[in-house]
């Protein structure tokens, strides 16, 4: 105890004498400012949780079949990587997909590397019939930060599906997005409708079909022919573009009369059939209700929405922010129609902004408060210590996670919010006793000080002899008084 106490005074006394403590006080809130500013914000931590699935196609196959012979065999396997934690499955007819999740720290590439390589060797034992798998990686950061709901103007999904593909390849552009897509609405497709009479009539099957449109919609180069001491590239295509295009696709030659699509079949160029419907609804308080057809009795109407992630390690304040001014171009540039309303349906910037700034006003309250009250009780210039040590406390660490790469989120600021009470309460306890000793004037200004901060040393021999002397006291006292008889060891 006597080392570490030499040790603490030396050092306070370095700063109590140095003319740097100013400087040092300087660049340690302005590190602090621009590590506030210039910190990443953003909701989630970036944990490092190696997660990769594996999707497996296997046509005609029931579920159970699937199973048997696939997921459980491939979940054998997986679990046999080293640093797998969980294996996870969900196995529907002709596919399944097996999820691995491996314990948190694992090196993400390695993770997916030895996915590869044990998927590889279980190549050999795999069952006839499986078409193939695929194996993709799943990163915290494929959580969208931002999402955008298209509705209204009366129109259907089909139609917001479309202005919101637009959109998209708009928002893509975007510095510091990653992974983006919309979700929801029907997409264009052209439908073959074919018409079983008239394919008997011309004695032509479905397939006979099928590989005509096949044949006819593809794009590739085919050759070359020299002409005129040039080489010229022959090209097969382009794909089928509109309706007219796959009507006008010729199936075969039936008495001497080419066959068309359109001979055989209905073409339709529209929404695909509805898998899943995507709806979105305002209560009667909302302001836009009161805008719509029907007034705020319309309860849901036909919505696509727009998903946008951001890079690990971005700002996702500033990517939000950047995604919704693009947002607003679009609009006034006519991309997105007039009576087209964009719903912001979650904005993780926005909140991860809010989360960071509350932290530093209840930071600036605490200071305040204890400030005040140590103004009442101790006088200001024990306040001045206090309200400096906790910013430059906070200002160090913010600077510090700024240098090292980590971002502002919900558990960082978890761990600055625990922290302080620790910030509020030490220098309380220090300053008090610094003042305590100002007010006994035993000593000089800086060595009361070095006194007040130095821990307390306690000696085991000091401890022995006032035990010995307490011992002997009571002796003392009982044998005076004449109670039983006591005698010294």
């Amino acid at each position: 105890m006597r080392g570490e106490g030499s040790l603490t005074a030396r050092i306070i006394e370095k700063f109590l004498t140095s003319k740097l403590s100013l400087l040092f006080i300087i660049a340690a809130l302005a590190a602090g400012a621009v590590g506030f500013f210039r910190t990443p914000r953003e909701e989630e931590p970036q944990i490092v949780v190696p997660m990769v699935d594996v999707m497996i196609s296997f046509p005609g196959a029931p579920a159970e079949e699937v199973e048997k012979l696939v997921t459980t065999n491939l979940e054998t396997k997986l679990l046999e990587i080293e640093g797998v934690e969980h294996v996870y499955s969900m196995t529907r007819p002709g596919q399944a997909v097996v999820t691995v999740r491996f314990e948190v720290g694992r090196n993400r590439e390695d993770a997916l590397t030895n996915t590869h390589a044990k998927i590889a060797g279980y190549a050999d034992q795999a069952p006839p019939g499986l078409a193939g798998w695929l194996v993709k990686p799943v990163d915290v950061d494929d959580v969208p930060i931002l999402t955008l709901t298209l509705s209204g103007g009366g129109r259907d999904d089909h139609e917001l599906r479309r202005i919101a593909d637009e959109v998209l390849d708009n928002l893509q552009r975007v510095p510091d997005s990653s992974k983006s897509y919309v979700v929801g609405g029907r997409k264009r497709e052209i439908r073959v409708l074919l018409d079983p009479e008239r394919l008997g009539a011309r004695g032509i099957s479905p397939l006979d079909v099928s590989m005509a449109l096949g044949g006819a919609n593809a794009a590739r180069r085919i050759g070359t022919f020299d002409r005129g001491n040039r080489e010229v590239l022959v090209s097969a295509g382009p794909f089928l573009r509109d309706k007219e295009e796959v009507e006008g696709v010729v199936i075969t030659a039936s008495d001497g009369r080419l066959v068309y699509v359109r001979d055989v079949a209905e073409v339709v160029d529209g929404p695909e059939e509805a898998e899943t419907y995507s709806r979105i609804g305002f209560g009667p308080a909302a302001e836009r209700a009161h805008d719509r057809p029907g007034g705020p009795d319309v309860a849901e109407e036909p919505s696509v929405t727009i998903a946008v992630a951001k890079r690990k390690g971005t700002n996702a304040v500033w990517v939000a922010r950047d995604v919704l001014e693009t947002m607003e171009d679009l609009s006034a540039q006519g991309v997105v129609p007039e009576d087209v309303d964009v719903t912001v349906t979650r904005n993780y910037g926005a909140s991860a902004d809010e989360k960071v700034n509350e932290l530093a006003g209840h930071i600036l309250v605490a200071v305040i408060t204890v400030v005040a009250i140590i103004i009442l009780g101790l006088g200001w210039r024990s306040a001045i210590v206090v309200a400096l040590a906790v910013p430059m406390t906070f200002s160090i660490a913010l600077g510090a996670d700024l240098i090292v790469g980590y971002t502002i989120n919900r558990v960082t600021l978890f761990a600055l919010v625990l922290s302080l009470g620790l910030l509020v309460d030490d220098p309380i306890v220090d300053v008090e006793n610094i003042h305590r000793h100002f007010r006994l004037m035993k000593e000089p200004a800086l060595q009361a000080t070095l006194t007040a901060v130095r821990p307390t040393e306690v000696r085991v021999t000091d401890t022995a002899t006032v035990l010995e002397g307490a011992i002997g006291g009571e002796i003392r006292r009982a044998a005076k008084n004449g109670i039983g008889s006591a005698s010294r060891p």
